[in-house]
C-alpha cells in the first residue's frame, strides 16, 4: 500500500470534517433499503457508515435499537441495558435516537451518570458485574461506537448478556430485522422525545475505577514510579485516565485531554485520512514523538477497546509483540488463574504467541478474526487471556473471574506499566528476550485488488482447493479455511510451513483481499512468502471458479 505524503503530519483545517453537516445529514438523509450499501449491515463490531452516503443515519439506528428490542425479549432478557457512547460526532445523535426507541418499547435503560462517553470495556464490565451469580433480569448493552473509524463515521453495536461482541445468530437476526422495519418505513417503531424518555443513571467510570486492582497491580505500579503517559485520541477513556490517576496516586499525565469530534488535534494516518488507530505508528506519531518523557505512553482508540504501547527504546510496539510479552508475563505472575486455562489467539496474530504458550505449557485456542470467539472461554475461565493481531484483548482478574469479556485496551496498557514496574524491563525490553529465545519473526499485512466474485469464493474456499505443495522454498504442512481451535470457517485461508505462514481474508469495506504473513527466516523470506501466497490464492480461485 502506498503511504500518503502528510502521513504522521498534524491534519489541516481542509481535513475537518463539517460537523453541522454531518448532523443535518444524519437527521435530514434516509437510507434506501433497496441499494445494499445503505442497509442495515453487521461487521465484527457491529454497524458502521456515515450519514452522508446514507449507511448511518436516524432510520438506521431507529430501525437497529427497534430490532435489538425484539431480539432480547425472543431471548428472555428483561433486565436493564446499559447504553455508551464515544465521542464521534455522530454518537450523541444516534444515542439520542436509541434512547427514544429503548424508552418508547419500555426498556430500562441505563446510561452514564454524568451524561458523558463510555468506553467499550466500561459497558462489559457493568454487564457482567450486574449478571453475577443472577439467572433472571438479565442485563445486555449498546455501545455507540465506530471504534478507530474515521470522524465522519458512526457505529453501534450490541453485547448480550454475556458482556462480549454479539455472535452472527444475534448481528444476523438483528439486521435482517431492522432492514424489514426500513423497507416498511419503520412501522411499529415507537419514539419517546429524549426530554420525556425514562432513564436510570449508572457511574460507568466510578464502578470501572474503583474495581480495577482486581486485574491490575496498581500498588506496584504507583511504588515503582513508573512515568506513564496516556493518550486517549479524543476518546471515550479521557475521564478514565484522570480518575485512575487521582484514585491510585500515579505518576500519569494526561496527554492530550481535549475532546473535539473533528478530531483536529489528530496525526494523519497512512492513508491521509484522520483516523483514530492507536496501533498505527502514523496515527500516534504526536504520542511516540513524546516517547522520552515517560517510561511508558499508551494510547487508547476512540471507545478504548484498543490499546497502543510506546516505549522510549522501540516507539510503537507492533501489537503481535506486546500480545507476546503480555501472554509470557500475566500467565507467570497470575497464580489464581486456573491451571487449565488456555491462551486465546486469532490465525492471523504472530507465532510468537504459539512458541511463548508452549513454553508456558498452556493449552492454544485458534481460532478466525473476530473477538467474540473468545467469549464464553473468558467468561468461564477457560481462557485466560484473548487477543488480536489488531490490538484488542482482555484477561481475567486475579481471582480468575472474568472482568471483560469485550476489548479492553486500558487494562492493556496498564498491565505495560505493571510489566516495567514489576520486572524493572519494559514491554519492548520484555520482548527482546523472547526474541531473543524463539526467534525474531517479520510480520506484514497488505492488501491485494479483487472483485467482489473473487471476495466470495474466497471466503468459501475448501482446503482441497489448495494445490501449491511448497511456499517460499519451504513444504506447505498446513493448508487450513477452518480454524484448529473450534473448528469455525475462517471466511479465508492460511497456509503454514516450518518457518512461516501466510492468511488471506476478503475485506468487508472494499473489493480488495488481505494478506498477512510472517517469517522467521527474516524480511526476505517474508517477502518471498508474500509474493508467493498471490500465486496460491489466484490458483485457488481460479480452481474455486472451475
Amino acid at each position: 500500500m502506498s503511504v500518503h505524503p502528510r502521513a504522521g503530519t498534524p491534519a489541516r483545517p481542509e481535513d475537518l470534517v463539517d460537523i453541522e453537516r454531518l448532523h443535518r445529514a444524519y437527521h435530514d438523509h434516509h437510507p434506501d433499503p433497496a441499494v445494499a450499501q445503505q442497509r442495515v449491515a453487521f461487521g465484527t463490531s457491529g454497524h458502521r457508515g456515515s450519514a452522508f452516503t446514507r449507511s448511518f443515519n436516524d432510520d438506521h439506528i431507529a430501525a437497529i435499537s427497534q430490532a435489538i428490542v425484539e431480539y432480547r425479549a425472543t431471548r428472555g432478557v428483561d433486565g436493564p441495558l446499559f447504553l455508551g457512547r464515544d465521542t464521534h460526532a455522530l454518537s450523541r445523535p444516534a444515542w439520542t435516537t436509541a434512547v427514544e426507541v429503548f424508552a418508547g418499547a419500555g426498556v430500562t435503560v441505563l446510561v452514564d451518570a454524568t451524561d458523558g462517553v463510555t468506553p467499550t470495556p466500561a459497558v462489559s464490565h457493568a454487564i457482567l458485574q450486574h449478571n453475577a451469580a443472577r439467572t433472571s433480569g438479565l442485563a445486555d448493552g449498546v455501545v455507540v461506537t465506530p471504534s478507530h473509524n474515521p470522524p465522519a463515521d458512526g457505529g453501534i453495536k450490541y453485547n448480550p448478556p454475556d458482556g462480549g461482541p454479539a455472535g452472527t445468530d444475534a448481528t444476523n437476526w438483528i439486521a435482517a430485522r431492522a432492514n424489514q422495519l426500513l423497507a416498511t418505513g419503520l412501522a411499529g417503531v415507537r419514539r419517546v422525545p429524549l426530554a420525556r424518555a425514562e432513564t436510570g443513571r449508572y457511574d460507568f467510570c466510578a464502578r470501572y475505577v474503583e474495581d480495577l486492582p482486581a486485574v491490575i497491580d496498581l500498588d506496584a505500579i504507583a511504588a515503582a514510579g513508573v512515568r506513564i503517559g496516556a493518550d486517549p485520541l479524543g476518546g471515550a477513556s479521557v475521564g478514565y485516565w484522570s480518575a485512575i490517576a487521582q484514585r491510585y496516586r500515579l505518576d500519569l499525565t494526561v496527554v492530550n485531554p481535549d475532546l473535539d469530534p473533528a478530531f483536529g488535534f489528530m496525526p494523519l494516518d497512512w492513508d491521509g485520512t484522520i483516523r483514530m488507530d492507536c496501533s498505527s505508528p502514523y496515527a500516534m506519531a504526536a504520542l511516540v514523538g513524546r516517547r522520552t518523557e515517560f517510561r511508558i505512553a499508551t494510547g487508547n482508540d476512540a471507545d478504548a477497546d484498543r490499546h497502543g504501547i510506546v516505549t522510549a527504546d522501540a516507539g510503537l510496539m507492533n501489537p503481535n509483540h506486546y500480545l507476546s510479552v503480555a501472554i509470557d508475563y500475566l500467565f507467570r505472575h497470575r497464580p489464581g488463574w486456573p491451571d487449565g486455562a488456555a491462551v486465546g489467539k486469532t490465525a492471523v496474530s504472530s507465532s510468537m504467541i504459539d512458541l511463548v504458550t508452549a513454553d508456558l505449557g498452556r493449552p492454544l485456542l485458534e481460532v478466525p478474526v473476530g473477538f467474540k470467539w473468545f467469549v464464553s472461554g473468558l467468561r468461564d475461565g477457560r481462557l485466560g487471556f484473548g487477543g488480536e493481531e489488531s490490538a484488542g484483548a482482555s484477561f481475567l482478574r486475579h481471582d480468575g473471574r472474568p472482568w471483560s469479556t469485550d476489548k479492553d485496551g486500558i487494562i492493556m496498557a496498564l498491565l505495560a506499566a505493571e510489566i516495567t514496574a514489576v520486572t524493572g524491563e519494559t514491554p519492548s525490553e520484555r520482548y527482546r528476550r523472547l526474541t531473543a529465545r524463539f526467534g525474531d519473526p517479520a510480520y506484514a499485512r497488505s492488501d491485494v485488488a479483487t472483485t467482489a466474485a473473487a471476495k466470495r469464493r474466497l471466503a468459501a474456499l475448501s482446503a482441497d482447493d489448495v494445490t501449491a505443495t511448497e511456499l517460499a522454498g519451504e513444504p506447505i504442512i498446513a493448508r487450513l479455511t477452518t480454524a484448529p481451535g473450534n473448528g469455525a470457517p475462517l471466511g479465508g485461508l492460511k497456509v503454514t510451513t516450518a518457518s512461516g505462514w501466510f492468511a488471506a481474508r476478503p475485506s468487508g469495506t472494499e473489493d480488495v483481499y488481505k494478506i498477512y504473513a510472517e517469517s522467521f527466516r527474516g524480511p526476505g523470506h517474508l517477502e518471498r512468502i508474500q509474493a508467493e501466497a498471490r500465486e496460491v490464492v489466484a490458483t485457488a480461485l481460479e480452481g474455486a471458479r472451475t
